[in-house]
């Protein structure tokens, strides 16, 4: 289940730790605390730790299929291994869809932000140019190589992260523990509204995967990682609603556009409100990073394993040893859906796909389990077969919340891929 691929192995454990833990904490930790609070009032801290305990589920899986196939391409490579080119081009697709989306999502709301300091950036084209300097340079740095692009995927984690530590840190002696008094019981519907929300939060970790030919020695690295980058997003998260909820109270859900950059305020005053203004541009820019690293990988997977016909796609870089090609072609796409706007209302299917890939993923570890001859050292998930149908069973759950319109959507797309698949391997080799 590994391939060569000329790729270099240069990402350790808190490479990978800190590539899972950018990608999570992305855009969404600075309105998130809002949300709850909305939601679920003071009680928001016990759909943390459930969605934590869903999220732990899922990245179990990966885990356990990480550690088995170690070629780079991340949940693609997993259900390809398993169930075939066909199931893993849906798979891929799905993935790449629902990430280029985010992807132009956050890039718009970084020109936004940029633009509440610097207005000239409100002019579409330069914020146009703008979004060109940020995909290209990310680009760029991507292809130079994975050392490049990783050590900045650390420094960015670093630098979003330390303002998020000292908020937390200062803002216990603003706290008011009647602000935390459980008063009533939450509804179950909100709790399962809250649960949804907070499950698209914690989700991307799975993206950090996706390097899995460039991880050293994976078998031991990727659980590792994984548990290292949960566990930290995990209480991370608690430890920011929680102190936002003890600092503003009830007046949390009114700051829905920048709740932390409220709770810095009252806490360090109108400097702590611009610095975590800046930090929240870091973690849009720090996510944009992480998935220009992550992404392409994806689609250099699918041209090498000749799942779509584009063998160039499989080109890596004769000096630099990465798939420049793939790496060029994702951030096109991201900057070209950037730019052109209008997507909004595709951000539910675009979640929805990475649900999809996540059921695929739960249903590979039992098919890489049955496929596994002899005990290759590698990690399995204890407790048998429960995890992985745990896992697949609350997912499903979760897309039976989605609309009729929704589900029609999904059928029709699946249903035009499928024919796109099969028209296209039908095709003699020499005209595809």
């Amino acid at each position: 289940m590994e391939k060569e691929t000329g790729l270099k192995r240069e990402i350790g454990v808190w490479g990978l730790s800190a590539n899972i833990v950018n990608i999570i904490v992305g855009a969404g930790i600075f309105v998130l605390p809002a949300i709850v609070a909305e939601i679920m009032g003071s009680s928001g801290i016990f759909v943390y730790l459930f969605c934590g305990f869903l999220i732990a589920l899922v990245m179990l899986c990966f885990a356990e299929a990480g550690s088995k196939v170690t070629r780079s391409g991340g949940a693609y490579a997993y259900v390809e291994t398993a169930f075939g080119p066909y199931t893993g081009f849906l798979a891929a697709v799905f993935m790449v869809m629902g990430s280029a989306f985010s992807d132009a999502a956050v890039a718009n709301a970084l020109i936004e932000l940029i633009g509440l300091a610097f207005p000239v950036f409100t002019n579409q084209y330069i914020r146009i140019l703008l979004l060109f300097l940020i995909f290209g340079g990310l680009c760029f740095l991507n292809v130079i190589g994975v050392k490049q692009g990783i050590g900045l995927v650390k420094i960015n984690t670093v630098a979003k992260l330390t303002p998020l530590i000292l908020l937390i840190f200062f803002s216990w002696k603003d706290v008011s523990l009647s602000n935390l008094m459980i008063e009533n019981a939450p509804f179950f519907k909100n709790f399962g509204a809250a649960s949804l929300i907070l499950f698209f939060a914690f989700q991307g970790g799975d993206a950090g995967l996706t390097v899995g030919g460039e991880i050293k020695n994976p078998q031991k690295t990727v659980p590792k990682a994984i548990f290292i980058g949960i566990s930290f997003v995990l209480i991370l998260y608690i430890l920011i609603q929680t102190v936002s909820q003890g600092v503003l109270g009830d007046q949390l859900p009114e700051f829905k556009e920048a709740p932390l950059a409220s709770v810095a305020n009252v806490v360090f005053g109108p400097t702590g409100y611009t610095l975590l203004l800046i930090t929240a541009g870091v973690s849009m820019f720090g996510m944009l990073s992480g998935e220009i690293l992550n992404l392409p990988r994806v689609i250099f997977g699918l041209a090498s394993d000749r799942v779509i016909p584009l063998d160039k796609l499989a080109a890596i870089h004769p000096k630099f040893k990465t798939p420049y090609l793939s790496i060029l072609l994702y951030a096109g796409i991201g900057f070209t859906l950037a730019s052109v706007g209008g997507f909004r209302q595709l951000a539910v299917i675009a979640s929805a796909s990475m649900l999809l890939v996540y059921f695929g993923v739960s249903l590979s570890v039992i098919k890489l389990r049955k496929m596994e001859k002899t005990d290759s050292g590698s990690f399995k998930i204890p407790f048998g077969y429960t995890v992985p149908i745990l896992s697949a069973g609350i997912i499903l759950f979760f897309l039976s919340n989605l609309t009729g319109y929704e589900k029609t959507g999904i059928l029709i797309f699946i249903l035009a891929l499928t024919l796109i698949y099969f028209l296209v391997n039908l095709l003699p080799k020499s005209k595809r």
